[in-house]
């Protein structure tokens, strides 16, 4: 392995199917996708299409929607097969003009997507866009499990109480035995 990570798509929860008129299936590679936007009148865009502009990340394969991504490692020539796929995507769904114009613009994509991974392998990765005076910008995000929270307990537990000498259940309750749970 050379070091070499890739983003792919991931789903935490299904709220996907939801968020986006096209969803991107877990695990295909994915890359910013900004681009499916440039011709777009921003302003226009409104429900699932406005929310794929403001959070959405492209899966090469559906040419889909995903809300997050998930670095992950990548071989050479899985980076070349994404780069191909992406090349025959940009041809039959946005009209490139040939293969090689398409090729250059996949190695690109493909290029800035693999720069977004230089982080720990299966850190989650988001993109916030939004339209300012000069374009369009994208703030990407990691999300980390914070360490420094505390762990809570489930509101409901099943407590066997034993049985005292006369086989009656123990009528007095330690609250902080149970709080404590089994030894």
């Amino acid at each position: 392995m050379t070091g070499l990570k890739l983003p792919r798509t991931i789903r935490l929860d299904p709220s996907d199917e939801f968020v986006f008129d096209e969803t991107a299936a877990p695990g295909e590679w994915a890359i910013s996708g900004a681009f499916r936007f440039w011709d777009r009148d921003m302003q226009a865009l409104a429900g699932k299409e406005r929310q794929a502009f403001r959070s959405g990340l492209l899966g090469l394969s559906s040419f889909g929607w995903s809300t997050l991504v998930v670095v992950t490692p990548a071989s050479q020539a899985e980076r070349e097969a994404a780069v191909a796929l992406l090349a025959r995507q940009l041809v039959v769904h946005l009209g490139a003009p040939d293969e090689a114009t398409a090729w250059a613009a996949a190695e690109e994509e493909i290029a800035f997507a693999a720069s977004l991974c230089d982080h720990p392998e299966n850190t989650l990765l988001a993109v916030q866009r939004s339209v300012e005076e000069d374009g369009i910008r994208e703030r990407f995000r990691t999300l980390k499990k914070r360490e420094d929270l505390v762990q809570h307990s489930r509101a409901f537990d099943i407590v066997t109480l034993e049985d005292n000498d006369d086989g009656d259940a123990a009528e007095a309750v330690d609250l902080h035995a149970l709080m404590r749970g089994p030894t």
